[in-house]
């Protein structure tokens, strides 16, 4: 890809790379319209990254924005759980109707089409794929100023479909403190880069810990290393979030947004800034 690029195929001829993703896109449900969408990924699972989405989506609703989120994690979909959603989705006749939490949030996850929330999603890797691809076209995602994607754990065949079938505006990458977390993370900023998407943010999760008496912080998986991480591959916007029961609780009990706390709200501004 060019360096003077514009991102805009339409009025260049070269045959680049962002020319080749391009023609993968999936064209987005007619009735829908969707301003910006980030995908939240991590290298790994168990490192909170359906927290991320779900605080970020909370934030961004809470800031005036019309905002959704796709569950693309087809087999581990813990979205509708936070929000408190089980109600089914609904059809009508522009497409799949997506739940709504009780801020607003617009949610679409598999969990919402299943007959049992608890039935196992045993599929092959290329109608998972397919399913995340319907989830954008398909889906009537109405006047929709900011969408997150909570994608599954890695780098294999659900992230690459995302990447390469939905226009994904930036991508925000969850980790921990542990020490092996820094390859991981290059792994996942390895794959945006050639996936020519931009990683806005780097969010490193169960960061500290703060003793309510003292207040004094804790480092209980090991000393930080985000700030050497985001430097080292240019990332800007760097949040830190705590281990906090409080956080868990809420996701657990379906109630992520009612959470108080302002770890996410400069990642939020960077990501939102020009909307």
């Amino acid at each position: 890809m060019s360096e003077e690029c514009n991102h805009n195929c339409e009025s260049c001829s070269a045959n680049c790379s962002e020319r080749s993703r391009e023609s993968f896109l999936e064209s987005l449900n007619p009735a829908s319209s969707v301003k910006k969408v980030y995908a939240v990924m991590s290298g790994k699972g168990g490192v909170g990254k359906s927290l991320v989405t779900s605080m970020l989506a909370v934030l961004a609703q809470r800031n005036g924005l019309r905002t959704a989120v796709l569950d693309a994690d087809i087999t581990g979909p813990s979205i509708p759980t936070a929000f408190n959603i089980h109600e089914k989705a609904q059809t009508d006749m522009y497409g799949i109707i997506p739940a709504k939490s009780k801020t607003g949030i617009d949610v679409m996850s598999l969990n919402l089409l299943l007959e049992n929330e608890t039935d196992p999603v045993v599929w092959r890797g290329p109608v998972i794929a397919g399913a995340v691809k319907q989830f954008w076209t398909d889906v009537v995602w109405k006047d929709i100023d900011v969408m997150f994607i909570d994608m599954p754990p890695g780098t294999g065949d659900v992230p690459l479909t995302v990447f390469q079938s939905i226009p994904v505006d930036g991508i925000v990458v969850v980790t921990s403190p542990q020490e092996l977390v820094s390859m991981i993370v290059e792994k996942a900023v390895n794959m945006a880069d050639m996936m020519d998407i931009p990683v806005l943010g780097i969010v490193e999760n169960m960061s500290y810990f703060e003793c309510p008496d003292c207040h004094k912080r804790h480092s209980i998986y090991g000393e930080s290393h985000i700030e050497d991480i985001a430097e080292k591959f240019g990332i800007n916007a760097v949040s830190r979030i705590p281990i906090d029961p409080k956080l868990s609780a809420a996701c657990d009990a379906g109630l992520i947004e009612l959470f108080e706390g302002d770890w996410l709200d400069g990642l939020l501004n960077e990501l939102t800034e020009f909307l």
